[in-house]
């Protein structure tokens, strides 16, 4: 048994790591402001602070590992890394594949490879990667071979907070035509949130150093399709070219989850994970993740199309046949 530390521990991930550490029988604190399910894991410790301003909750108190699973701006990681360098074995930081400078080839999203820097950031999305990059940096030259930094893809599984991976189980349970973005072999690519979970947790117990990208095995966009029929729903999927969805203004990635298709992108699904499935990563099947993906509740702030744009992107782009009389 050891005692863990997670900093925040009762949302999505969070939640899935604290579940995983509880599992294996650790002594779990989480420190968090309480406002998210406090509820949640009347077993553990709970602290109440803020990670951005107020960590004086940690005083005097010492972990075998504490697990970062949302720390987002550097200068929030500096503030508990610093705070927590006496105190804890090792820092577990969750980062994210979006750390990589490019993504056009697998190669280029290997654990080694180059990261964006703040300095080169041209959007949103570059300027996320980049802070992330940079609060790896302050983990790594704080803790050593004491920090362990995880990198995952796309999460999905129980009690997921947006519709990436949702959608697709949602909307092949309505039945159909259904869009199907690009070819049926294109790769789509996630990471259960209970496997995740797990080799977080057993990477701080055991002190698994070094950065590791966290994702499940790619497979082809037909065959995730597949797993997310339901029995007895007709849903035919007509398949419309990458090229014509981008002309047309789809949103990738958000407005058909899973979708990637931009120049500079064609491996941002085939992403290796084999350095972290090595250290014992375990992914389960995509029927287990379909499974809890259905049992969500629906997603209020939806960004994915909508049934009614669907329609009319296949209406555009791949018509029925009208039947003679």
């Amino acid at each position: 048994m050891a005692r863990v530390l997670v900093l925040g521990g009762t949302k999505f991930l969070g939640r899935a790591v604290t579940e995983a550490a509880l599992a294996a029988g650790h002594e779990v604190t989480l420190l968090n402001r309480g406002t998210t399910n406090p509820e949640l894991f009347p077993e553990a410790e709970h602290l109440r602070g803020d990670r951005t301003s107020d960590l004086s909750a940690l005083e005097g108190r010492e972990w075998e590992a504490v697990i970062d699973v949302a720390a987002y701006l550097p200068e929030v990681a500096q503030f508990s890394a610093v705070a927590l360098c006496d105190r804890v074995g090792q820092y577990v930081f969750v980062s994210t594949v979006s750390v990589y400078a490019e993504h056009d080839r697998p190669e280029d999203q290997l654990e080694e490879a180059a990261v964006l820097r703040l300095e080169d950031a041209k959007d949103e999305g570059e300027l996320y990667g980049a802070r992330k990059a940079v609060c790896e940096t302050v983990v790594q030259e704080l803790y050593g071979d004491r920090a362990t930094i995880g990198r995952p893809g796309l999460i999905a599984g129980p009690h997921d907070p947006t519709d990436r991976f949702d959608y697709w189980p949602r909307r092949l349970a309505v039945g159909g035509r259904v869009l199907g973005p690009g070819s049926p072999r294109d790769p789509v690519q996630f990471i259960d949130v209970r496997d995740l979970g797990a080799w977080l947790v057993g990477a701080a117990v055991d002190r698994v150093a070094g950065v590791f990208n966290l994702v499940g095995a790619p497979m082809h966009f037909a065959d995730l399709i597949e797993a997310c029929r339901v029995p007895g729903v007709d849903a035919e999927m007509v398949w419309v070219r990458s090229d014509l969805l981008i002309g047309a203004g789809v949103e990738e990635w958000m407005g058909i989850p899973l979708w990637i298709a931009s120049e500079g992108w064609r491996a941002a699904n085939r992403v290796d994970g084999s350095r972290a499935i090595a250290t014992g990563l375990q992914v389960r099947t995509v029927a287990e993740t379909v499974e809890a993906a259905r049992a969500n509740p629906p997603h209020e702030s939806s960004q994915a199309i909508s049934l009614e744009r669907e329609q009319q992107l296949l209406q555009q782009f791949a018509p029925k046949p009208s039947r003679g009389v």
